[in-house]
């Protein structure tokens, strides 16, 4: 099993937010917190060092973080990007990445990872979440010895995330039991939405 010390935890906070007017998505009020606040929790206690892959308000992310990391190389060149800043950033053998804006993500979400990664076939060098539906490659769990063929496939102009993953040994990790906790929120609408199920499901677990 992997332990804490191999395991560094980075939150993706770096796009633009061109879907919630170029604000900030991960600074973000959601539920009396910022939005990264809520991913930091599912991270916090399980991992090594906290980074989280920043590209601008980088004082306002630092106290949430060991370590607020922008991407290698400048311009909003997407998620493949920042996550190849944190395989290069990293001190550990393994990386677990998760996103700034699905507040819902489970808290035993990086145990679940860590269980799934160990497969029939051994190990894998990948483990994606998977809701029963469909894949959330910007919660995935991967070897930091990967960085260089990562930076490969960006020199060669790759930014889709699944066809990297295909280049490797990597397998899905089951979280059908809680689809909804892999919500993200693009809009406003989606936002409120969000918040508002979030606390009628707190008020009926506090009867």
């Amino acid at each position: 099993m992997i332990a804490i010390h191999d395991i560094t935890g980075m939150i993706l906070a770096g796009g633009e937010g061109r879907r919630m007017g170029g604000r900030d998505k991960g600074l973000e009020p959601f539920a009396g917190l910022p939005l990264v606040a809520h991913t930091v929790k599912r991270l916090e206690g399980h991992v090594a060092e906290l980074l989280i892959n920043a590209n601008r308000n980088l004082d306002g992310y630092a106290p949430f973080a060991n370590r607020v990391i922008e991407d290698a190389e400048g311009g909003f060149k997407g998620p493949l990007m920042g996550i190849y800043s944190g395989l290069r950033a990293a001190k550990t053998p393994w990386l677990l990445v998760a996103p700034c804006d699905s507040p819902a993500l489970p808290h035993d979400l990086v145990p679940r990872m860590l269980a799934g990664i160990m497969t029939e076939r051994g190990e894998q060098d990948i483990a994606v979440a998977f809701d029963g539906e469909r894949l959330h490659p910007v919660v995935v769990l991967l070897r930091t010895s990967l960085a260089d063929d990562l930076a490969d496939a960006l020199a060669q102009g790759e930014r889709k995330i699944d066809r990297w993953f295909a280049r490797h040994a990597w397998c899905k990790v089951d979280m059908s039991d809680c689809p909804e906790a892999f919500a993200n929120l693009n809009t406003e609408e989606e936002k409120h939405r969000l918040e508002l199920a979030l606390m009628a499901s707190s008020s009926k677990e506090g009867k």
